[in-house]
């Protein structure tokens, strides 16, 4: 396989949408690589730049010194804890429709790009850098205190259809105009947690439901997979070289959506030309075959399938439309061979949220992490979080469920 050289893709915004709050513009890293680093120094030295700054600071102070009870921001009413938000709820009797619950979600309210130096990077096991890694291990416990949790109602998904009439949430129209769909899907793998039985046996099952799913679909790109299981007993260690990303006890709690405009296209391109970080089918693209093959339409879909019905932790997806011409605010994460770009989102009670009642194991919510067409005419993503469903009883089994994320291409 050539060795793939410096990608640096074009900024491509959707018609109408805002510039992103990012750092150098919204350029990738990639641009400041140094000797092949793939701009991870220069994402470092902004990390630690941006920390002596203290503008996250000051914004911890401000949510800390504000009186007790809500904290007045420029959004809304925002609440340091759950219980206050959700008692704020109750107390307003804000209801939510048929299927529905109107529950507190966790935004975050730092309007500044953030840094996530991930577990394997070097950095963390140098001597020389532990001062850099002390202070940047301190910001990543702070992007938490950065956060309040707002109120908001989640519309029952299965009923898409009563809100946009003639839109079916089983259909790939739904994904076009909301970013989210449905799936059904009765999988022959038995053992969730053995990765090399998902890759084995569910990716495929995903890859097909894809190609069947979107209309002109050509091909269809497993790549990886999470396992969300907070009680798990067994190992949970995640193991690269193995194929095995581990067994997560914890449920990603803040609004986010895992790509944006750069990294929705480097990532397809580094699993094409690299195979990097891929668990699934092998490519061997160069880099003009990968060209051209992302000149056409491509998608990134996220697929979530519990391996029992879901009783507590459920997960929760954002539609398009309503926030389609809100700037997302980029978190960069720092590998030692990759800067990854995921985003965040500040709140508006205007959010169209959506959850599955007791999505049970033969249903797959879709959410779409990025679309490559930039025109406004569908959806570019949706945004999800995990949130705690108040209404259920105190000993609801939390989610057990698997994520694959994937490419689909036209």
């Amino acid at each position: 396989m050539e060795q793939a050289s410096r990608y640096i893709p074009p900024l491509e915004l959707t018609s109408g949408q805002p510039a992103p709050i990012a750092a150098n513009g919204g350029v990738s890293y990639m641009a400041y690589e140094r000797d092949g680093d793939a701009g991870t120094t220069a994402a470092t030295e902004d990390a630690l730049a941006q920390i002596a700054g203290g503008e996250g600071q000051r914004v911890i102070d401000m949510i800390d010194n504000a009186p007790p009870g809500p904290v007045e921001t420029k959004w809304g009413l925002g609440f340091r804890r759950y219980a206050e938000c959700l008692k704020y709820i109750k107390d307003n009797n804000i209801e939510a429709p048929d299927g529905g619950l109107a529950l507190p979600l966790k935004y975050t309210v730092y309007e500044e790009p953030s840094y996530s130096v991930v577990s394997s990077n070097a950095l963390w096991r140098d001597p020389e850098r532990t001062q850099d890694a002390e202070a940047l291990r301190k910001d990543e416990r702070d992007q938490n205190r950065r956060c309040l949790y707002f109120p908001q109602i989640m519309r029952d998904a299965r009923r898409i259809e009563e809100y946009y009439p003639g839109l079916s949430p089983y259909s790939p129209e739904s994904m076009d105009k909301l970013g989210v769909s449905l799936a059904h899907l009765e999988s022959k793998c038995r053992n969730f947690y053995d990765a090399h039985e998902v890759e084995r046996v569910y990716y495929p099952e995903i890859e097909q439901l894809l190609l069947d799913f979107f209309p002109g679909a050509t091909d269809a790109l497993v790549y990886n997979h999470d396992v969300f299981d907070k009680h798990y007993e067994g190992d949970r260690t995640e193991n690269q070289e193995d194929k095995n990303p581990g067994v997560n006890a914890n449920y990603a709690n803040l609004v986010h959506n895992d790509l944006n405009d750069n990294s929705g296209r480097v990532r397809c391109r580094e699993l094409l030309t690299q195979n990097l970080r891929n668990f699934g089918r092998e490519q061997k693209y160069t880099e003009a075959e990968a060209d051209a093959k992302m000149s056409r339409r491509f998608m990134s879909i996220n697929l979530a399938k519990p391996m029992e019905t879901v009783e507590q932790n459920p997960f929760v997806l954002c539609a398009w439309p309503s926030f389609a011409d809100q700037p997302y605010i980029n978190n960069y994460r720092i590998y030692d061979d990759r800067v990854g770009e995921t985003t965040r989102f500040t709140y508006r009670p205007e959010h169209e949220w959506y959850w599955i009642p007791k999505q049970t194991p033969t249903e797959v919510s879709m959410l779409k992490c990025y679309d490559s067409v930039t025109d406004g005419s569908v959806s570019r993503w949706s945004f999800h979080t995990a949130s705690i469903d108040h209404t259920a009883p105190d000993d609801a089994r939390c989610r057990k469920n698997l994520v694959v994320r994937s490419y689909v291409f036209f």
